[in-house]
């Protein structure tokens, strides 16, 4: 339990970053599921959006172009949301810098648990309910957090990567090495690489069982159990930087120095 509560701060081993991961696969396997139940739509699949723009557009269908672009657009403001906040973070030396944006994803769960049906009533510019839009944001932002922590290696809210990877290193493992084959050319499979892919397609498998089986029977009252799970992940990281008032002192220099910067700010003199 221990290390489950410092999975999210920024200093991590590679073991903590695979256990991130799976966490982060579990809770995108669950919103991604239940989210076809609501919503009759993965809001994660942007590979299925993007070609429904150029079907909507050979169609002249309008309403088939303008929802596509709607998840287009939240997917990506989403993960460009996670850039800012990472980044911040990471010149701003807090540990929390990834546990941040996870902290938001838990925040806008809750609305969406006690209000989730009345948002699929909210039409938006775009022909499709809020919800879309709002689930499209978070699967978004998740993504982008672990990208940035696995340096583009690990994604958890959709398959597709993980699954080719993972055959390739199947591919490898099935090789066969003629004798005689110097060690330097011989073809050897990543078995940590092979943990990590299989980890993440089963931890995704399972949080679908999950948030499938969860909107079935209870609702949208199901998101609350995975905000709580973002949350416990989140607030150790945040706790540390809390105390050292990291936060305060941060916002008081970004304050000082626009102020210095300021038109017609007369300058600091020397003593």
């Amino acid at each position: 339990m221990r290390r489950l509560l410092h999975i999210a701060d920024r200093h991590r081993t590679p073991s903590t970053t695979r256990l991130l991961g799976f966490v982060l696969a579990f809770n995108a396997g669950a919103i991604n599921a239940g989210g076809l139940l609501v919503v009759h739509s993965y809001t994660s699949h942007m590979s299925g959006f993007a070609s429904q723009v150029a079907d909507g557009l050979v169609l002249g269908d309008a309403t088939l172009l303008l929802s596509a672009l709607g998840a287009l657009l939240a997917f990506t403001a989403g993960a460009a949301c996670t850039a800012l906040i990472v980044n911040w973070g990471r010149q701003h030396h807090l540990r929390s810098a990834y546990a941040l944006p996870m902290l938001l994803e838990a925040g806008l769960l809750l609305p969406f648990g006690l209000m989730g049906a009345i948002t699929l009533t909210w039409e938006t510019p775009f022909t499709v309910p809020l919800t879309v839009l709002l689930l499209s944001f978070i699967m978004g932002l998740q993504n982008a957090v672990s990208s940035k922590l696995s340096g583009g290696r690990m994604r958890t809210t959709h398959m597709t990567g993980n699954l080719t990877d993972l055959g390739i290193e199947l591919g490898k493992l099935l090789y066969w090495n003629r004798h005689g084959t110097p060690p330097e050319a011989q073809v050897r499979s990543n078995f940590s690489r092979m943990q990590l892919y299989g980890g993440l397609l089963a931890m995704f498998i399972a949080g679908g069982l999950f948030g499938a089986a969860g909107f079935k029977y209870v609702g949208f009252l199901w998101v609350m159990p995975l905000a709580a799970l973002l949350l416990t992940v989140a607030l150790t990281p945040l706790r540390h930087d809390l105390r050292r008032s990291v936060y305060l002192r941060s916002l008081l220099t970004a304050i000082w120095a626009r102020l210095r910067r300021r038109p017609g700010a007369r300058p600091t003199q020397s003593p």
